[in-house]
């Protein structure tokens, strides 16, 4: 027996009704985007003619959950808007192309949008208990670029090629000079293509008044014609100039203008850098186009991200911190050791008022009992405070010389006191130990700016509130990366431009913090976020860890229950089957 089958049907008819469970993640993203302000969502500028635009709280919503699908593709979700039921559900049955999919998330609107969509979760995180006033943490990672590996522009190569050009460029103009060819120029014009191009007129200018005179000419002429042999080197001469000159003169002055202050850039991404990245697999150090992604978190939230170009974590804290939307917030500022710098911490404590519990380089160095007992440390030596001066460990006194002050690359200026050795000491042996191998009086510099905030740093990261704090950023930011990279497989971006990879990383890292709340709801059973607040709504989160000592046979079993955030009524009712179950396993075991 076989089932019916009928060729000529033609029409198959479906009926379905599909509703969203109350804990899917797309009535989470569907009310957060709708808690959004129409005035933020909206542009002011809108043209009143023409076809309507799509609604950006629609377009929001669709990227946020294709995001949560870890599906990056314009083409693929512009398929999940026809295929996908939630999709379907969330869009309100609407279809956008992949056109107008990718537009919208590389458009300035958006990036405004995405950025405020943060300050709005942040502040639903707050009036819901799930953040405190006490700190929150700053991390970084590399994450890839989208463009080719060797597509390397190094600005040391662009600097040395330029200059062989500029060179080439003054000996042809001497020369040009000399035969008065051309005018004398400003040797200012001669570094640029600006002035490149107006000595290939000149030289057009000189080859035309040569032919005009030349046929003019006899055709014949004993020992061939002067004027045509002059047209033939500045034939040359101009076609040099034209073909090749101009051109590379026109690319390195592009490609300098790019660089923006940065080593390298891609040609395939011109705002990516080439760094090293930690997804290192061949061990080689091999740099590659990527940019430097910085977050604040708490609690496993992302609170706010910004995108930099410059692969030193210590110099984009600061721009960082100046863009946080909630800085006022949070009393400390917690950070790894690499954003530790005099810079840094000059900034976050006078003008930011802020608390940093960040270590500086060399923090647990200097908590190892062989660098607290070495005698050719300076910190060790012994100092008179009266007489400004220091003994070494072997005698040698260094006297206060004189201030001086530097300044970096980067414009910040340090204050040195710097200390020499006296040329008369108590013995020869010791002034033959106050020279150098040259012979010069050697000599010591003191910052005293910077070891006032490393003892100030050393005495918060020692206190008992320093050290809970600043034990939580390992298992609150470092998280956040592995999400991202493992579950998420965001170790590339999805689109190019700093705008554009600003916008895909927000998107990424909004859906990161909707699918973790999501997660919440639904282990506590609870409505954190609702369109209208619930004053009544409170939390008391607990977090506990039990352990049961148990002494049977002369042995010491130790059970230990995880971490769990739960109210109290049910901490009661877990510890007490947590303790009937482990008796009865053990009364088993006996």
């Amino acid at each position: 027996m076989y089932q019916n089958y009928i060729t000529g049907q033609t029409e198959f008819a479906l009926s379905y009704e599909f509703k969203v469970p109350k804990d899917h993640i797309t009535r989470l993203i569907d009310t957060f985007v709708d808690s959004i302000p129409q005035e933020v969502l909206l542009e002011a500028d809108v043209a009143t003619t023409g076809r309507p635009l799509s609604h950006p709280a629609i377009m929001l919503k669709i990227l946020l959950f294709a995001y949560s699908r870890q599906t990056y593709s314009g083409r693929k979700i512009e398929t999940m808007l026809e295929e996908n039921l939630p999709m379907r559900w969330l869009a309100r049955d609407h279809t956008y192309s992949y056109h107008t999919i990718n537009n919208f998330r590389g458009s300035n609107h958006a990036a405004r949008l995405i950025k405020r969509s943060f300050v709005y979760f942040t502040m639903a995180l707050a009036d819901h208990g799930l953040i405190k006033h006490d700190a929150f943490f700053i991390d970084g990672t590399k994450v890839k670029a989208d463009a080719n590996k060797y597509s390397f522009t190094w600005r040391r190569a662009v600097e040395k090629y330029h200059a062989k050009l500029q060179a080439n460029v003054a000996e042809l103009y001497d020369e040009l000079v000399e035969k008065k060819v051309i005018q004398a120029m400003k040797p200012e014009m001669l570094k640029s293509s600006t002035g490149m191009e107006e000595i290939t007129e000149q030289l057009e200018t000189e080859i035309d008044q040569l032919n005009e005179e030349i046929k003019q000419e006899p055709k014949v002429i004993k020992g061939g014609s002067v004027k045509k042999q002059r047209r033939r080197f500045l034939k040359k001469i101009h076609r040099k100039f034209k073909q090749d000159l101009v051109p590379r003169a026109k690319k390195y002055e592009e490609a300098e203008d790019t660089f923006q202050g940065r080593n390298s850039y891609s040609k395939t991404d011109h705002d990516a850098t080439f760094m090293c990245m930690k997804e290192d697999s061949m061990k080689n150090r091999e740099l590659k186009p990527g940019y430097n992604l910085q977050v604040a978190t708490h609690n496993q939230f992302v609170l706010d991200y910004a995108l930099f170009s410059n692969p030193t974590d210590t110099r984009t804290l600061i721009p960082f911190l100046k863009q946080f939307h909630h800085l006022d917030f949070f009393n400390h500022i917690v950070a790894d050791a690499g954003y530790g710098s005099e810079y840094n911490y000059t900034t976050i404590i006078d003008d930011l008022n802020k608390q940093p519990i960040i270590p500086y380089t060399t923090y647990q160095k200097e908590q190892k009992r062989k660098y607290q007992n070495d005698p050719t440390r300076p910190q060790n030596w012994q100092y008179n405070a009266k007489d400004d001066y220091f003994i070494d460990h072997q005698g040698v006194r260094f006297s206060f010389y004189r201030y001086s002050r530097r300044t970096d690359k980067y414009g910040f200026k340090r204050d040195f006191k710097l200390y020499r050795a006296d040329k008369h000491q108590l013995t020869a042996r010791l002034d033959q130990l106050a020279k150098t191998p040259s012979g010069r009086q050697r000599q010591m510099n003191v910052n005293p700016t910077w070891n006032y905030f490393k003892s100030k740093i050393k005495d918060t990261l020692s206190s008992e509130e320093g050290k809970a704090i600043y034990r939580r950023r390992k298992f609150d930011v470092e998280p956040v990366f592995g999400r991202m990279k493992r579950d998420f497989g965001v170790r590339r971006t999805h689109l190019r431009g700093q705008q554009g990879v600003k916008n895909d990383i927000g998107l990424v890292l909004m859906t990161m913090n909707l699918t973790k709340l999501g997660k919440l709801m639904a282990h506590w059973g609870v409505k954190l976020i609702e369109k209208r607040k619930n004053p009544n709504c409170n939390f008391i989160k607990l977090k506990i860890t039990v352990r049961i000592f148990l002494l049977e046979a002369g042995k010491l079993l130790v059970f230990s229950q995880p971490l769990f955030c739960i109210s109290k009524r049910a901490t009661l009712v877990k510890i007490i089957k947590f303790w009937l179950i482990k008796q009865t396993k053990i009364k088993q075991i006996h």
